[in-house]
């Protein structure tokens, strides 16, 4: 059995594989970048799993959904929530996983009709642990009420799903941007003892929007039972990969100790 010591986790608003002003599409760009980053569990946020307009409009348009587009040659375990349903697709989230991913569900926390949301739940099993890490991908919604909303949702998820103290990776778009008035990481520490990587680590959430220029702390990484070896944003030169403006959010990553 190959025993890990410690694991990277990513998460990463992919922009619906399109550059910020929608003009480029930029998916091959990102599966490039994700490939040669090579984090073992990947959360994205706004993915595409069909799109008949886009396809028709943009020159090398996979022949695949997005999430597993961005899977193939390098990732085996692949879960994807649809969650806001039009004429042209869907889009959600996905978690792309090195590691066997032995059970997942969608939870629907849409707070109202305008914006679909949803908690994207994999358990995953990684070799050398006596239990699977839960992982939740989230993408919470534009309104301060929709994110109370969805974030006590989250909390029901985890307590009904997680052993107590299990391990646990919850990662996404938060859309926080006033985040001394939500208190989300003191709600989220009290309610299942998650706690953010980079208020850990730093002191303060990573500043990852917009990408440009990042001011807002929308993108967060919380963990539980698992030790933070290292973190830092997928910004610049990272690895030896460029990775530049693809998206308008900057990606999040994690290096924990699972000993």
């Amino acid at each position: 059995m190959d025993v890990r010591q410690t694991i990277t986790i990513a998460t990463y608003n992919i922009h619906k594989g399109l550059s910020p002003l929608n003009r480029k599409l930029i998916i091959h760009d990102v599966r490039e970048k994700l490939h040669a980053f090579d984090a073992d569990i990947v959360l994205l946020q706004e993915v595409q799993g069909a799109h008949t307009r886009n396809a028709r409009k943009f020159d090398g348009w996979p022949h695949m959904p997005q999430h597993e587009h961005l899977a193939d040659g390098r990732y085996t375990d692949i879960v994807y929530g649809a969650n806001a349903l039009h004429q042209q697709g869907n889009h959600g989230n996905a978690i792309l996983s090195s590691f066997p991913i032995v059970d997942s569900f969608n939870l629907d926390v849409s707070h109202h009709r305008f914006e679909s949301r949803g908690h994207l739940l994999a358990s995953v099993a990684v070799p050398g642990l006596s239990g699977p890490i839960t992982c939740v991908c989230v993408h919470l919604g534009l309104f301060h009420r929709s994110r109370v909303v969805q974030v006590d949702r989250l909390i029901e998820l985890i307590r009904a799903n997680t052993p107590d103290n299990g391990p646990l990776i919850i990662a996404g778009d938060f859309n926080d941007w006033r985040s001394s008035h939500s208190r989300i990481s003191a709600k989220l520490a009290k309610a299942i003892g998650a706690h953010e990587v980079f208020e850990s680590t730093f002191g303060r959430p990573a500043r990852t929007f917009p990408a440009v220029l990042p001011l807002l702390t929308l993108d967060r990484i919380y963990v539980r039972g698992l030790k933070v070896k290292e973190a830092h944003r997928l910004h610049g030169d990272v690895r030896g990969t460029r990775w530049g403006l693809m998206s308008d959010h900057v990606g999040l990553a994690v290096t924990l100790a699972v000993e």
